[in-house]
Protein backbone atom coordinates (compact mmCIF):
# COMPACT_ATOMS: atom_id res chain seq x y z
CA UNK A 1 0.00 0.00 0.00
CA UNK A 2 2.62 2.93 0.92
CA UNK A 3 5.18 1.72 -1.77
CA UNK A 4 1.72 2.22 -4.09
CA UNK A 5 1.35 5.72 -2.92
CA UNK A 6 4.94 6.61 -2.94
CA UNK A 7 4.86 5.54 -6.51
CA UNK A 8 1.61 7.60 -7.13
CA UNK A 9 3.50 10.67 -5.66
CA UNK A 10 6.60 9.87 -8.13
CA UNK A 11 4.10 9.56 -11.09
CA UNK A 12 2.44 12.89 -10.28
CA UNK A 13 5.67 14.75 -10.83
CA UNK A 14 6.09 13.59 -13.93
CA UNK A 15 3.40 13.95 -15.28
CA UNK A 16 3.26 17.34 -14.02
CA UNK A 17 6.80 17.67 -15.26
CA UNK A 18 4.46 16.24 -18.73
CA UNK A 19 2.22 18.75 -19.00
CA UNK A 20 4.95 21.60 -18.86
CA UNK A 21 7.00 19.97 -21.47
CA UNK A 22 3.83 20.08 -23.76
CA UNK A 23 3.13 23.57 -22.98
CA UNK A 24 6.40 24.62 -24.20
CA UNK A 25 5.97 22.36 -26.89
CA UNK A 26 2.99 24.36 -27.94
CA UNK A 27 4.60 27.76 -27.81
CA UNK A 28 8.04 26.54 -29.97
CA UNK A 29 5.18 25.05 -32.62
CA UNK A 30 3.31 28.61 -32.56
CA UNK A 31 7.18 30.16 -32.89
CA UNK A 32 7.77 28.10 -35.62
CA UNK A 33 5.13 28.98 -37.78
CA UNK A 34 5.29 32.42 -37.10
CA UNK A 35 9.14 31.83 -38.34
CA UNK A 36 7.59 30.27 -41.36
CA UNK A 37 4.38 32.05 -42.45
CA UNK A 38 4.77 35.95 -41.52
CA UNK A 39 7.33 38.02 -43.84
CA UNK A 40 7.29 41.58 -42.87
CA UNK A 41 8.62 44.01 -45.37
CA UNK A 42 8.53 47.65 -45.52
CA UNK A 43 7.93 50.04 -48.07
CA UNK A 44 10.08 53.23 -48.24
CA UNK A 45 8.40 54.44 -51.89
CA UNK A 46 11.13 53.03 -53.56
CA UNK A 47 11.55 49.82 -53.12
CA UNK A 48 10.43 47.07 -50.83
CA UNK A 49 12.90 46.02 -48.17
CA UNK A 50 14.04 41.80 -47.80
CA UNK A 51 11.63 40.22 -45.69
CA UNK A 52 13.11 40.36 -42.04
CA UNK A 53 14.70 37.55 -41.01
CA UNK A 54 13.95 36.81 -37.21
CA UNK A 55 16.47 34.00 -36.57
CA UNK A 56 14.96 31.42 -33.74
CA UNK A 57 13.44 34.69 -31.53
CA UNK A 58 10.03 33.23 -32.25
CA UNK A 59 10.62 29.79 -31.14
CA UNK A 60 11.83 31.21 -27.74
CA UNK A 61 9.24 33.90 -27.03
CA UNK A 62 6.64 31.13 -28.17
CA UNK A 63 7.81 29.12 -25.14
CA UNK A 64 8.88 31.72 -22.70
CA UNK A 65 5.15 32.91 -22.77
CA UNK A 66 3.57 29.36 -22.93
CA UNK A 67 5.88 28.72 -19.85
CA UNK A 68 4.68 31.57 -17.92
CA UNK A 69 0.93 30.75 -18.66
CA UNK A 70 1.69 27.05 -17.42
CA UNK A 71 3.66 28.29 -14.23
CA UNK A 72 1.37 30.90 -14.17
CA UNK A 73 -1.77 27.73 -13.98
CA UNK A 74 -0.20 26.07 -11.64
CA UNK A 75 0.66 28.95 -9.13
CA UNK A 76 -3.15 29.80 -9.52
CA UNK A 77 -4.51 26.05 -8.87
CA UNK A 78 -2.73 26.08 -5.74
CA UNK A 79 -3.52 28.99 -4.62
CA UNK A 80 -7.08 29.59 -5.18
CA UNK A 81 -8.06 26.47 -7.22
CA UNK A 82 -10.21 24.38 -4.36
CA UNK A 83 -11.96 28.10 -3.82
CA UNK A 84 -13.18 28.02 -8.01
CA UNK A 85 -13.91 23.99 -7.42
CA UNK A 86 -16.01 24.42 -4.97
CA UNK A 87 -18.10 27.72 -6.42
CA UNK A 88 -18.76 26.38 -9.67
CA UNK A 89 -20.02 23.05 -7.72
CA UNK A 90 -22.05 25.21 -6.29
CA UNK A 91 -20.78 23.91 -2.22
CA UNK A 92 -22.00 25.72 0.26
CA UNK A 93 -20.49 25.05 4.15
CA UNK A 94 -21.77 22.16 5.67
CA UNK A 95 -23.67 23.80 9.14
CA UNK A 96 -22.40 22.24 11.95
CA UNK A 97 -25.98 21.85 13.76
CA UNK A 98 -27.78 20.51 11.18
CA UNK A 99 -25.24 17.91 9.39
CA UNK A 100 -23.51 17.23 12.78
CA UNK A 101 -23.59 13.22 12.02
CA UNK A 102 -21.00 14.43 8.75
CA UNK A 103 -19.10 17.15 10.94
CA UNK A 104 -18.55 14.31 13.57
CA UNK A 105 -16.94 11.56 11.13
CA UNK A 106 -15.14 13.40 9.17
CA UNK A 107 -13.44 14.84 12.53
CA UNK A 108 -13.08 11.61 13.64
CA UNK A 109 -11.64 10.18 10.23
CA UNK A 110 -8.93 13.13 10.26
CA UNK A 111 -7.71 12.27 13.85
CA UNK A 112 -7.12 8.36 12.56
CA UNK A 113 -5.43 9.63 9.34
CA UNK A 114 -3.54 12.13 11.58
CA UNK A 115 -4.02 14.96 9.51
CA UNK A 116 -6.19 18.27 10.16
CA UNK A 117 -9.71 18.09 10.05
CA UNK A 118 -10.78 18.85 6.37
CA UNK A 119 -13.43 21.56 5.96
CA UNK A 120 -16.83 19.84 5.08
CA UNK A 121 -19.45 21.26 2.20
CA UNK A 122 -22.48 20.06 0.97
CA UNK A 123 -23.81 20.64 -2.31
CA UNK A 124 -27.79 20.83 -2.85
CA UNK A 125 -28.22 17.52 -5.77
CA UNK A 126 -30.21 14.86 -5.30
CA UNK A 127 -27.47 12.23 -7.29
CA UNK A 128 -25.57 10.67 -4.54
CA UNK A 129 -21.94 11.46 -5.11
CA UNK A 130 -18.96 13.22 -3.20
CA UNK A 131 -15.44 14.44 -3.52
CA UNK A 132 -12.23 15.76 -1.92
CA UNK A 133 -10.36 19.06 -3.54
CA UNK A 134 -7.54 21.04 -2.21
CA UNK A 135 -4.05 21.85 -2.22
CA UNK A 136 -3.04 19.72 1.08
CA UNK A 137 -3.85 17.99 3.77
CA UNK A 138 -4.12 21.09 5.80
CA UNK A 139 -6.06 23.36 3.52
CA UNK A 140 -8.22 20.23 2.27
CA UNK A 141 -11.89 20.45 1.77
CA UNK A 142 -14.45 17.33 1.54
CA UNK A 143 -17.88 18.17 -0.05
CA UNK A 144 -21.07 15.95 -0.26
CA UNK A 145 -23.97 16.12 -2.00
CA UNK A 146 -27.64 16.44 -0.39
CA UNK A 147 -28.50 13.02 -2.31
CA UNK A 148 -25.51 10.77 -0.68
CA UNK A 149 -26.01 11.76 2.29
CA UNK A 150 -29.95 10.86 2.43
CA UNK A 151 -29.23 7.52 1.02
CA UNK A 152 -26.37 6.58 3.07
CA UNK A 153 -26.73 5.14 6.87
CA UNK A 154 -23.92 6.18 9.23
CA UNK A 155 -21.47 2.69 8.35
CA UNK A 156 -21.74 4.05 4.63
CA UNK A 157 -21.03 7.71 5.43
CA UNK A 158 -17.85 5.75 7.50
CA UNK A 159 -16.59 4.34 4.13
CA UNK A 160 -17.39 7.08 2.09
CA UNK A 161 -15.73 9.83 4.28
CA UNK A 162 -12.92 7.32 4.26
CA UNK A 163 -12.14 7.52 0.72
CA UNK A 164 -12.17 11.21 0.35
CA UNK A 165 -10.05 11.11 3.58
CA UNK A 166 -7.35 8.40 1.33
CA UNK A 167 -7.34 10.64 -1.51
CA UNK A 168 -6.30 13.94 0.66
CA UNK A 169 -3.88 11.91 2.64
CA UNK A 170 -2.29 10.30 -0.88
CA UNK A 171 -2.01 14.08 -1.84
CA UNK A 172 -4.28 12.94 -5.06
CA UNK A 173 -6.13 16.34 -5.00
CA UNK A 174 -3.48 18.43 -5.37
CA UNK A 175 -2.66 16.52 -8.55
CA UNK A 176 -5.83 16.62 -9.96
CA UNK A 177 -6.52 20.04 -9.26
CA UNK A 178 -3.10 21.29 -11.02
CA UNK A 179 -4.16 18.91 -13.98
CA UNK A 180 -7.90 20.20 -14.20
CA UNK A 181 -6.93 24.02 -13.87
CA UNK A 182 -4.50 23.23 -16.63
CA UNK A 183 -6.72 21.30 -19.16
CA UNK A 184 -9.51 24.25 -18.43
CA UNK A 185 -7.07 27.23 -19.15
CA UNK A 186 -6.10 25.66 -22.74
CA UNK A 187 -9.60 24.69 -23.35
CA UNK A 188 -10.38 29.01 -22.46
CA UNK A 189 -7.22 29.95 -24.64
CA UNK A 190 -7.95 28.04 -27.12
CA UNK A 191 -11.39 29.43 -27.18
CA UNK A 192 -10.07 33.04 -27.16
CA UNK A 193 -7.25 32.28 -29.94
CA UNK A 194 -9.92 30.99 -31.91
CA UNK A 195 -12.27 33.89 -31.65
CA UNK A 196 -9.27 36.44 -32.39
CA UNK A 197 -8.92 34.85 -35.50
CA UNK A 198 -12.69 35.05 -36.28
CA UNK A 199 -12.92 38.29 -36.00
CA UNK A 200 -9.31 39.21 -37.25
CA UNK A 201 -9.99 37.70 -40.21
CA UNK A 202 -13.08 39.57 -40.87
CA UNK A 203 -11.61 42.99 -39.93
CA UNK A 204 -7.99 42.43 -41.85
CA UNK A 205 -7.34 42.22 -45.14
CA UNK A 206 -4.01 41.16 -46.97
CA UNK A 207 -1.27 38.70 -47.22
CA UNK A 208 0.36 40.06 -43.61
CA UNK A 209 -3.35 39.88 -42.09
CA UNK A 210 -3.67 36.51 -43.10
CA UNK A 211 -0.73 35.19 -41.79
CA UNK A 212 -1.00 36.27 -38.25
CA UNK A 213 -4.31 34.68 -38.42
CA UNK A 214 -3.38 31.44 -39.81
CA UNK A 215 -0.84 31.72 -36.60
CA UNK A 216 -3.40 32.56 -34.52
CA UNK A 217 -5.67 29.64 -35.26
CA UNK A 218 -3.49 26.83 -35.14
CA UNK A 219 -2.38 27.92 -31.97
CA UNK A 220 -6.07 27.64 -31.05
CA UNK A 221 -6.19 24.40 -32.61
CA UNK A 222 -2.90 23.01 -30.52
CA UNK A 223 -4.37 24.09 -26.95
CA UNK A 224 -8.00 22.72 -28.27
CA UNK A 225 -5.34 19.31 -28.65
CA UNK A 226 -4.07 19.75 -25.29
CA UNK A 227 -7.67 20.65 -23.74
CA UNK A 228 -10.01 18.58 -24.83
CA UNK A 229 -7.41 15.88 -25.93
CA UNK A 230 -4.39 15.46 -24.27
CA UNK A 231 -5.08 16.86 -20.75
CA UNK A 232 -8.18 14.58 -20.28
CA UNK A 233 -5.93 11.47 -21.16
CA UNK A 234 -3.30 12.25 -18.47
CA UNK A 235 -6.51 12.64 -16.13
CA UNK A 236 -8.13 9.51 -16.76
CA UNK A 237 -4.37 8.13 -16.49
CA UNK A 238 -3.85 9.45 -13.07
CA UNK A 239 -6.79 8.99 -11.76
CA UNK A 240 -8.69 5.39 -12.24
CA UNK A 241 -5.89 3.35 -10.56
CA UNK A 242 -6.52 6.19 -7.86
CA UNK A 243 -10.09 5.71 -6.84
CA UNK A 244 -9.02 2.17 -6.48
CA UNK A 245 -6.60 3.19 -4.04
CA UNK A 246 -8.45 5.03 -2.22
CA UNK A 247 -10.64 2.06 -1.89
CA UNK A 248 -8.45 -0.12 -0.36
CA UNK A 249 -7.23 2.90 1.73
CA UNK A 250 -10.17 3.86 3.07
CA UNK A 251 -10.77 0.21 4.22
CA UNK A 252 -7.61 0.30 5.84
CA UNK A 253 -8.68 3.29 7.93
CA UNK A 254 -12.07 2.25 9.27
CA UNK A 255 -10.95 -1.66 9.46
CA UNK A 256 -14.92 -2.03 7.76
CA UNK A 257 -14.58 -2.55 4.11
CA UNK A 258 -18.06 -3.05 4.86
CA UNK A 259 -19.34 0.07 4.84
CA UNK A 260 -17.82 1.47 1.83
CA UNK A 261 -18.52 -1.11 -0.16
CA UNK A 262 -22.40 -1.07 0.64
CA UNK A 263 -21.59 2.59 0.08
CA UNK A 264 -20.28 1.46 -3.65
CA UNK A 265 -23.37 -1.17 -4.33
CA UNK A 266 -26.12 1.33 -3.56
CA UNK A 267 -23.95 3.90 -6.10
CA UNK A 268 -23.64 1.68 -8.40
CA UNK A 269 -27.98 1.68 -8.91
CA UNK A 270 -27.92 5.31 -9.14
CA UNK A 271 -29.33 6.56 -12.67
CA UNK A 272 -29.41 10.80 -11.32
CA UNK A 273 -27.21 12.67 -12.95
CA UNK A 274 -24.97 14.75 -11.48
CA UNK A 275 -26.35 18.76 -12.05
CA UNK A 276 -23.48 20.29 -10.92
CA UNK A 277 -20.71 18.38 -12.53
CA UNK A 278 -18.51 19.32 -15.18
CA UNK A 279 -15.21 17.92 -16.65
CA UNK A 280 -13.08 19.41 -14.81
CA UNK A 281 -14.18 18.72 -11.12
CA UNK A 282 -15.44 14.70 -12.70
CA UNK A 283 -12.12 12.84 -12.01
CA UNK A 284 -12.82 13.92 -8.51
CA UNK A 285 -15.83 12.11 -7.54
CA UNK A 286 -16.24 8.78 -5.85
CA UNK A 287 -18.72 7.73 -8.27
CA UNK A 288 -17.93 8.92 -11.96
CA UNK A 289 -20.68 11.31 -12.89
CA UNK A 290 -20.15 11.13 -16.55
CA UNK A 291 -21.31 7.63 -16.19
CA UNK A 292 -24.75 8.66 -15.65
CA UNK A 293 -24.76 11.01 -19.12
CA UNK A 294 -26.23 9.20 -22.06
CA UNK A 295 -24.53 11.70 -24.55
CA UNK A 296 -21.93 9.12 -26.43
CA UNK A 297 -18.65 11.04 -26.01
CA UNK A 298 -19.02 11.89 -22.17
CA UNK A 299 -17.88 8.53 -22.15
CA UNK A 300 -14.99 9.28 -23.56
CA UNK A 301 -13.88 11.43 -20.47
CA UNK A 302 -14.76 8.22 -18.05
CA UNK A 303 -12.10 8.79 -15.37
CA UNK A 304 -13.12 5.89 -12.97
CA UNK A 305 -12.45 2.22 -13.36
CA UNK A 306 -16.11 0.76 -13.25
CA UNK A 307 -17.99 0.03 -9.91
CA UNK A 308 -18.25 -3.20 -10.45
CA UNK A 309 -13.98 -4.05 -10.67
CA UNK A 310 -14.15 -1.28 -7.20
CA UNK A 311 -16.73 -3.63 -5.36
CA UNK A 312 -14.91 -6.96 -6.32
CA UNK A 313 -11.79 -5.59 -4.60
CA UNK A 314 -13.38 -4.46 -1.71
CA UNK A 315 -15.20 -8.17 -1.16
CA UNK A 316 -11.95 -9.74 -1.81
CA UNK A 317 -10.47 -6.91 1.14
CA UNK A 318 -13.60 -8.00 3.11
CA UNK A 319 -12.84 -11.97 2.96
CA UNK A 320 -9.77 -11.68 3.86
CA UNK A 321 -7.42 -11.74 0.60
CA UNK A 322 -5.18 -9.35 -0.78
CA UNK A 323 -5.55 -6.96 -3.59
Amino acid sequence: MYSEIARNKRRSVIFIGLFFVVWLAVGAVCGLLFKALYRHTSNTGYAPTPPVNYGWSPVFVGMAICAVLAIGGIVYSLTAGAGLVLRVSGAVPADPVRYQQINDLVEALAIGEGIPKPAVYVIDDPSPNAFATGVSPEKAAITFTTGLLAMMNREELEGVTAHEMSHIKNHDIRLLLVVGTMIGMAALLASILWRSAFFSSVGRGGSRGNQLVAVVFVAGALLAVVGFIFGPLMRLALSRRRESLADASGAELTRNPVGLLSALKKLQKNDKPFKGMNHATAAMCIDAPLQHHETWYHHLYDTHPPIEERIAQLEKIASGESV
